[in-house]
């Protein structure tokens, strides 16, 4: 009877590098390799160390890789065409844009006295003040905001009128106009 012969083979594979090994290896020559292409030396950085993060979230995967490099280097890569894009759009948008802003007039006398006149008043008739004649809210609507009565409210804004309008008289105390 004829012996069978069973050939073992031996397969010996290779320990996938650490991270901190592709690292230390890489992340310099592929920062110049980006800046050279960026002109930026910041944005290179950042870009490389947005590659290396994404890598690191997937190493287990990433590290089995015939050439784990050559992915970092694709999505650095991307990444700085991504912002390259990013940027061109931008200018584009900005050179379409009017280089003239807009001027709006300044403020009367009457808008200054009244932000002054305002200022003077007690914080909590101050603010019923505005919500009520600037932002047109009802009484009831600033007394659910402020947490209190509606009586409240109202004499909160009696009290203001009253005070502003000795602030903003017309006429002074001999009875002429100012």
């Amino acid at each position: 009877m004829a012996r069978q012969r069973t050939e073992t083979r031996i397969v010996v594979l290779h320990e996938p590098p650490s991270f901190d090994d592709v690292y230390a290896a890489h992340y310099a020559d592929l920062t110049v390799q980006l800046y050279a292409y960026f002109g930026d030396r910041q944005d290179a950085h950042d870009v490389v160390q947005e590659a290396f993060y994404r890598a690191l979230v997937r190493w287990d995967r990433i590290a089995r890789y015939d050439d784990p490099v050559a992915w970092i280097r694709r999505v650095a890569w991307n990444l700085a065409v991504s912002r390259w894009r990013r940027a061109r759009t931008a200018l584009s948008f900005l050179g379409r844009q009017s280089r003239v802003e807009p001027r709006s007039d300044e403020p009367g006398p009457e808008r200054v006295a009244l932000v002054a006149a305002l200022a003077t008043l007690p914080d909590k008739q101050r603010r019923a003040m505005v919500l009520h004649y600037l932002a047109d809210m009802p009484v009831a609507e600033i007394a659910q905001r402020e947490g209190t009565s509606t009586g409240t409210v109202k004499s909160w804004l009696h009290r203001g009128r009253a005070a502003l309008a000795v602030q903003l008289d017309p006429t002074d105390s001999t009875g002429g106009a100012r």
